[in-house]
């Protein structure tokens, strides 16, 4: 990684995070998949050019998700399918330009291959994220069910992103945690936001 920060789109973050991301890392951004966890991604993709590979959803699905965020329409869309995903996922970030943003998400498919192949395959990504001075964010889906490489993920992962929710009463209250910033000073409080149509810092006070 380099000193260079890079935006993630949402200032009072970048602010918290001493500037933004460094450049050439691999984030891991964990979340609840019944979250609106997707705009802090929407965010990502207003600071650079992006490149947003989708594992689950067609490449239409993202296109009319991100139109419909009044994302510009000059946000790549992969969709990575078939008996190799992860040479398939190798294949499409290959040609990544300088400082921009990979997207996988979510990375699950991914993380339930074999663990040399999984390794290896973040190897690949980490190697082309420091020689073009790009963000990787890996967007990990947080239920039921835990992929058979989450830990190496978040191990490997020069950054980690968690997003928690919880409700309090009628109201929904959403924090991003900082617990990892490899080569930096992770965050050692949350921070407050809200998730609605966009992303907002929330001023207000938990009271215990």
């Amino acid at each position: 990684m380099s000193s260079r920060k890079l935006s993630t789109g949402v200032g009072v973050l970048d602010r918290q995070l001493n500037g933004g991301l460094p450049a050439g890392s691999v984030v891991s951004y964990v979340a609840p998949p019944e979250s609106q966890a997707e705009l802090l991604l929407f965010e990502l993709t207003r600071a650079r050019d992006t490149l947003y590979v989708t594992t689950d959803r067609t490449e239409q699905a993202v296109r009319d998700t991100l139109e419909a965020a009044g994302i510009s329409s000059d946000v790549r869309v992969s969709y990575v399918a078939g008996d190799m995903p992860l040479e398939n996922a190798r294949d499409v970030f290959r040609d990544l330009g300088e400082e921009s943003n990979l997207i996988i998400d979510p990375v699950d498919v991914l993380e339930n291959a074999d663990r040399t192949r999984y390794r290896n395959f973040l190897n690949s990504v980490r190697n082309h994220m420091y020689n073009t001075g790009s963000i990787a964010m890996l967007h990990c889906l947080d239920g039921n069910r835990t992929p058979d490489q989450r830990d190496t993920t978040l191990h490997m992962a020069d950054v980690v992103l968690d997003l928690q929710m919880r409700y309090d009463g009628s109201d929904l209250v959403t924090h991003l945690a900082v617990p990892k910033l490899r080569g930096g000073k992770a965050l050692d409080e949350t921070v407050k936001l809200q998730l609605s149509d966009e992303v907002r810092i929330d001023t207000s006070r938990d009271i215990a």
